[in-house]
């Protein structure tokens, strides 16, 4: 058996810190960092942002509901769960009730939180939070911001899982993990409420 390392519960020291690029969406910070035993590693480079949200929402019928937007960074249209961002002193729970009925017209009353989790601790700071809305019905148009265009619709839940099992529809990483996380909780029970 191994040693213990005496340095692995000591911190890590950030001795320089600057904002090199900032806009309302994100800011990217370079840091020069010193760990327990004295290397110094720069540049180490955080891309900061708000914390996401993201949501299965299944209909009475078990449809899931879906945006289809196009995403610049892959320059391709994307079907994908609803989702956003939490904005400043909004609580998880209320941002994604509100992008779903911004980007869907869709409402529920019955929230699961599937879980949450940091979403690249590598390079960015801020962490995802995936829930699961049941008996979702459409209440209301969409009320998209300057620059979106999102279209909306449903699929069957099993026709969906086939889609993306064949590759047919391509989520993006986090969204496959929502899957396994709703799956986990439906084997062993009921996700709990938010």
């Amino acid at each position: 058996m191994a040693e213990p390392d005496p340095d692995r519960e000591r911190p890590w020291k950030v001795t320089v810190s600057k904002h090199a690029f900032a806009d309302r969406w994100l800011r990217v910070r370079t840091d020069v960092v010193s760990s327990p035993n004295g290397r110094i590693l720069s540049p180490c480079h955080v891309v900061e942002t708000p914390d996401w949200v993201d949501v299965i929402a299944l209909t009475g019928e078990l449809n899931v509901v879906l945006v289809e937007q196009y995403r610049h960074g892959v320059r391709q249209t994307r079907t994908e769960f609803p989702a956003g961002t939490v904005e400043v002193g909004e609580e998880p729970l209320a941002a994604i009730r509100r992008e779903l009925l911004e980007e869907t017209g869709y409402a529920s009353d019955d929230w699961h939180l599937l879980g949450s989790a940091p979403v690249n601790p590598l390079l960015q700071n801020n962490r995802i939070h995936c829930f699961l809305a049941l008996n979702a019905r459409l209440i209301a148009r969409q009320t998209l911001d300057e620059g979106e265009l999102i279209y909306t619709r449903e699929l069957p839940m099993a026709e969906f899982i086939d889609r993306v099992e064949s590759g047919a529809i391509e989520l993006s990483a986090l969204q496959l993990a929502d899957l396994w996380l709703l799956q986990s909780r439906l084997r062993f029970g009921m996700p709990t409420a938010p």
